[in-house]
């Protein structure tokens, strides 16, 4: 398929220094006390986003941390898990490839790949992941959930645009 007949795939979220997204509790205290945090342009990112998707961790993780809160009220979300879920009404469950499923999204439209390796791991071997926003904090982690899993190839990616809010450092980067 190719690759302008399918949705653009964007990437959006914060990692350690040492490259994690969650603790080895999958905990984000260390992430959510850090200063500048509200001044990360979130908000500009969301409004240029029609779909999400999350794997099934990540949806745990985010209802754990704020269980009354609607997940993306105004989006299609989707949470792939090959497990039946309870899911709010604004979220369905997807049992099928990554990849397949972004790629028979409508051209016109942008996924926000919410999450980590496991789910990222195909999508970015198939290179569809065309734009990237990673908020870095100083801290090391040591071990967590990493951002990235070993990949079979090497891609390169253009640095567009690095930006400091408080303890937050964003690149922006394209395909």
């Amino acid at each position: 398929m190719r690759r302008d007949l399918m949705a653009r795939a964007v990437f959006y979220g914060a990692i350690s220094l040492d490259g994690y997204l969650a603790d080895k509790q999958d905990r984000l205290d260390w992430l959510y006390n850090q200063p500048g945090g509200e001044l990360v342009p979130y908000d500009q990112f969301y409004q240029g986003i029609d779909y999400t998707m999350m794997g099934r961790r990540t949806y745990d993780v985010v209802k754990r941390d704020a269980p009354k809160e609607v997940l993306y009220p105004e989006k299609e979300n989707f949470v792939f898990s090959r497990s039946n879920l309870n899911l709010e009404d604004n979220l369905q469950l997807v049992d099928q490839d990554q990849v397949a499923f972004i790629q028979h999204l409508p051209e016109d439209k942008t996924i926000w790949v919410v999450g980590g390796g496991a789910l990222l791991r195909p999508v970015i071997e198939a290179g569809l992941i065309e734009e990237w926003w990673i908020q870095v904090v100083p801290i090391l982690l040591g071990e967590g959930v990493p951002l990235f899993l070993p990949q079979r190839n090497q891609q390169k990616f253009q640095l567009v645009e690095t930006e400091q809010f408080g303890q937050f450092a964003q690149l922006h980067l394209k395909k």
